[in-house]
This record gives structure tokens, sequence and C-alpha cells, in this order.
């Protein structure tokens, strides 16, 4: 994973349904291979990117309580 926006350029950024309209929202692209996040405030900041794996293994974790 990175930290900076010097890579594949992802488009077509979502965030997710749940999310409302408060602006403090992630959102995610996918790349081809890896996903890339970043944060809705702020799109034009840093960009994190998480191979295939890491993502999954994230989005299917059980909520925390």
């Amino acid at each position: 994973m990175n930290g900076t926006n010097s890579g594949p350029v992802a488009t077509g950024w979502r965030k997710s349904s749940h999310s409302g309209d408060e602006g403090a929202c992630v959102e995610m692209a996918l790349l081809p291979a890896a996903v890339a996040v970043r944060d809705s405030k702020d799109p034009a900041g840093p960009v994190l990117v998480f191979p295939p794996a890491a993502w999954t293994a994230f989005t299917g974790a059980p909520p925390r309580p």
C-alpha cells in the first residue's frame, strides 16, 4: 500500500450506499490489480492502494460492536 497519488490513475470513485451526506466518507475505486481508497473531503489528496486480498479481508471482516 502507498500514500501517494503517484501511481495508476483511479477512475470511477464511489462511496458506500450507507454513507450519509455529512461529507466524512471514504471513496474507493478499482484499479487493474488493486483497490484505491481516498478521503471524499479531499479528492486531490493522498490515495491508499491495497492489494485485492487485503481489501477482501477488510471488507469481509465482521463489524465491530
